[in-house]
């Protein structure tokens, strides 16, 4: 049985990745991830081969081991892989509480590496991996702090794995968009009056096309739009300090 795993698939550009690799003809399921079974259950309708609905919250012990027990129960063969599940919170270090810094990690961190640990024995030669990140990988961001630091290790991690899994022709890359319009800012700007400047924002669909183009072309980072690739390379030149102090003149802080 060839299926394709999704998880925080219901929303966002987890449903955006599960809607358009949902339409591959050589897979027989695909696995969608989330704590929303009515969310998860609506992709029936918007996905044409076999959805599987699975309501997991894999920021707990207790559903990671039940996942892990499906994956053997069921013994799949995994062709593809995307890691969406992860949340955000903007604001001062001081001002979020530890309940949700701590979420952060383990969500966008843990929850990751283990789902990822556990999914790769499955995983097909040819298979793909994304790895949801977030530009804000790409440098230290006051006000944002714990969220860029989770997305750090999500783009250091993806691609060193990258590295590892390329004798068994699998591959791995870390998807880091920009600014997308999705409900991550329900929860992500709580806050409102931290975070105000957002110079260009992208849709899901741009996010995955762009993705799935850059998988086929080997990448192991895929940015979306061709200002946030060109920035992406400046901020590798900038020093740190100020690339953060031109980020907090942006935001007016």
């Amino acid at each position: 049985m060839k299926i394709i795993i999704v998880t925080g698939a219901s929303s966002g550009l987890g449903r955006g990745f599960a809607e358009a690799l949902g339409t591959r003809e050589t897979i027989d399921e695909v696995w969608v991830i989330a704590r929303r079974a009515d969310r998860l259950e609506e992709l029936k309708n918007t996905i044409k081969t076999k959805v599987v609905p699975i309501s997991l919250d894999l920021s707990v012990n207790e559903c990671i081991e039940k996942y892990k027990n499906l994956l053997a129960d069921k013994n799949p063969e995994v062709v593809a892989l995307v890691n969406a599940a992860g949340f955000g919170r903007f604001g001062e270090f001081e001002n979020i509480t530890l309940s949700d810094q701590m979420g952060m990690i383990d969500l966008n961190v843990a929850s990751l590496t283990a789902v990822t640990y556990l999914t790769i024995p499955y995983l097909t030669e040819g298979a793909e991996v994304y790895q949801l990140g977030s530009f804000s990988a790409f440098l230290p961001l006051p006000y944002v702090g714990v969220y860029a630091a989770t997305k750090a290790y999500v783009l250091s991690f993806s691609r060193s794995l990258a590295v590892e899994l390329r004798h068994r022709k699998i591959r791995v890359m870390a998807v880091c968009p920009k600014w997308v319009r999705t409900e991550f800012f329900d929860r992500a700007a709580e806050q409102p009056d931290v975070v105000t400047y957002y110079d260009r924002f992208y849709t899901v669909d741009q996010v995955v096309k762009r993705a799935l183009r850059d998988m086929k072309r080997g990448k192991d980072v895929s940015t979306c739009g061709i200002h946030a690739r060109t920035e992406a390379r400046l901020l590798k030149l900038l020093p740190a300090k100020l690339a953060m102090k031109i980020w907090c003149r942006q935001q007016k802080k």
